[in-house]
């Protein structure tokens, strides 16, 4: 298997979308009342991620296996950007890691640890002290990942439904 991560580009979002419908979906199943997303939420991104690609404290990588023979040979993804921090705290600016997907034929290949740490270091070039990310509480396997490239738990978002 020869599968490449590099830099977004903007011909990638179209086949990025179905795999961004995919996390969208999963995290719907999960936790419908935190992720009640739009119909078709997938067809927002395209003007976001074309807004990373062209900033370069951002950071989209794809993974894609060149022995695929389709249109479209992404099998993975990651979106992060640069945050900037309330100004109470001494740590003014994040990275942020906000999806990380990997096709269900291509997990546990070290994909998205490639991904995760590839972000991290891109970070740590501009000098970031910090890079956050949340996961879902019950997604024992991510936060295995997460917890393995250095992450550690700092927070518990909690949520109640006002009917």
């Amino acid at each position: 298997m020869s599968i490449a991560i590099r830099a977004a580009v903007a011909e990638d979002i179209p086949n990025m979308l179905p795999m961004i419908a995919k996390i969208c979906d999963f995290h719907r199943s999960r936790d419908p009342a935190r992720y009640g997303f739009l119909p078709q939420v997938e067809r927002m991104y395209p003007k976001w991620i074309r807004g990373m690609i062209a900033d370069q404290q951002d950071l989209c990588l794809v993974a894609e296996d060149d022995a695929i023979e389709a249109d479209s040979k992404l099998v993975a993804f990651l979106i992060a950007e640069l945050e900037t921090e309330v100004p109470i705290y001494e740590v003014k600016q994040y990275g942020y890691i906000h999806d990380v997907w990997v096709e269900a034929d291509y997990r546990r290949l070290g994909l998205a640890k490639q991904l995760v740490m590839r972000a991290i270091d891109h970070f740590r070039q501009l000098d970031v002290p910090q890079v956050r990310l949340t996961t879902l509480v019950e997604n024992q396997a991510a936060r295995r990942l997460y917890e393995s490239c250095g992450f550690r738990s700092s927070t518990i978002e909690m949520l109640v439904e006002i009917d």
